[in-house]
């Protein structure tokens, strides 16, 4: 079978061009401004990489069209698609039809903590023996790619609740089909597709209408917005988690880690793995980058990056390094923050932080009311230089690509002389 991706290179896509070769598909793909890592990821494992969207790059001979959700009505390649009535899905049907056929499949679902989550419990099944085929938003480290199909009957997947394509406005989790289900938490995001929160909890609702009722959801006892979605129907096994129950390793950090370590140990209960086993594998989990990331240390000051976007979120993460000098740097980028939707509880999010610096790449209307807000990277940076003491913690909070003003940071507070102590 020869498939062909539009949207190639987003951290989705991507991965699902990997299986696609391991699942023995020849694989091309198309996408705007293609650059490493990933366009050396997709061309080391045998994929033709096109950059731009020009309908002549499309292979005369593709069985099927993969679109992805960054391609809209209006673009020349779509109407030439649609007019020419040319076979096509979407990422999440494409998965559901052609990789998770005839497996256990295992999902990860909530606002926050998905993939944290979803590296937790593949490693914890691969420990344990079972070599599960597995699928996440992110690069975890125990692992050497962030999808692989596994040589077992389990497959783990990151269930993101964002909307399939332009023609499948419904959620990617719907697809999948779990006979394990893992819901972490429920809040407002992603207000670019979702009204409100009614119509993010409608989504989880329709997800818990196609869960069988020899399957079992795992959920928080202590989220009222979980229980409100229990209460529209649940003909399902429930087991319910806190932060009472089942020893973790003291090497996971922070409250929101425990959390999404104690979903993993009950989801992996539910395929044969004891909690003994679960918690000898978290003893040797190594985390996942962007996710409490430590990038480096100099002059007694740690630079951490985290993947937190959304209020709650901030605050957690903010909350895990308790007993630290933290010093938080907040990248509005999302479009739910670009929008202003958290604005008025954003700054409270980071009230245990001993100074904040909010970041947005342009002038929104509702941002002039932060204080500490930059437009301008260099500024901020030297603002923080300012302000920076040995011993601090420096909290790079973004869903965007913020990387690189890590390494900036780094290189200034190494070129820095700091003398004064906490």
């Amino acid at each position: 079978m020869k498939i062909h991706i539009l949207g190639i290179c987003g951290t989705f896509m991507g991965s699902l061009a990997a299986l696609a070769v391991k699942a023995g598909m020849q694989v091309t793909g198309q996408d705007q401004n293609v650059y490493p890592p990933m366009s050396t990821q997709l061309s080391s494992i045998g994929v033709g990489l096109i950059d731009g969207y020009d309908v002549t790059d499309i292979p005369d001979d593709v069985d099927l069209l993969i679109i992805g959700n960054v391609m809209k009505r209006g673009m020349p390649i779509i109407e030439y698609i649609l007019n020419s009535k040319m076979p096509f899905t979407s990422g999440p049907e494409f998965l559901s039809r052609h990789i998770l056929q005839n497996q256990h499949v295992l999902v990860v679902a909530g606002t926050h903590g998905k993939t944290t989550t979803t590296s937790m419990l593949a490693w914890i099944l691969e420990y344990a023996g079972l070599h599960p085929g597995y699928l996440i938003g992110g690069v975890a480290n125990n692992f050497s790619q962030s999808a692989d199909l596994g040589a077992g009957k389990y497959f783990v997947i990151e269930g993101d609740e964002y909307d399939c394509a332009f023609f499948d406005k419904r959620s990617k989790f719907l697809h999948y089909k779990p006979q394990t289900l893992i819901v972490n938490n429920l809040e407002y995001d992603h207000a670019d597709i979702f009204a409100d929160l009614n119509a993010i909890t409608t989504q989880f609702h329709h997800l818990l209408r196609i869960l069988p009722s020899e399957g079992l959801l795992v959920y928080p006892d202590n989220d009222q917005n979980v229980q409100i979605l229990l209460e529209l129907g649940c003909w399902t096994n429930k087991q319910a988690f806190n932060l009472s129950k089942v020893e973790v390793p003291i090497n996971i950090v922070g409250t929101h880690n425990i959390v999404n370590a104690r979903a993993a140990i009950a989801a992996a209960a539910n395929v044969g793995v004891s909690s003994n086993v679960a918690t000898m594998a978290l003893a040797e989990f190594k985390g996942v980058q962007r996710r409490m990331e430590l990038k480096g240390e100099s002059n007694s000051i740690k630079v951490y990056s985290d993947f937190a976007h959304h209020p709650t979120a901030i605050r957690t993460t903010i909350e895990s390094l308790a007993g630290n000098r933290v010093i938080a740097i907040v990248d509005l980028c999302s479009n739910t923050m670009r929008a202003g939707i958290h604005k008025d509880v954003l700054v409270s999010a980071t009230e245990q932080a001993a100074e904040t610096f909010f970041y947005s790449k342009e002038n929104l209307d509702w941002t002039k009311n932060l204080t500490n807000i930059f437009y301008d990277k260099d500024a901020l940076a030297k603002q923080l230089l300012a302000k920076l003491r040995k011993g601090d913690v420096v909290l790079l909070m973004s869903n965007g690509a913020f990387a690189s003003f890590c390494e900036q940071i780094l290189h200034l507070i190494h070129k820095s002389t700091l003398t004064v102590d906490i």
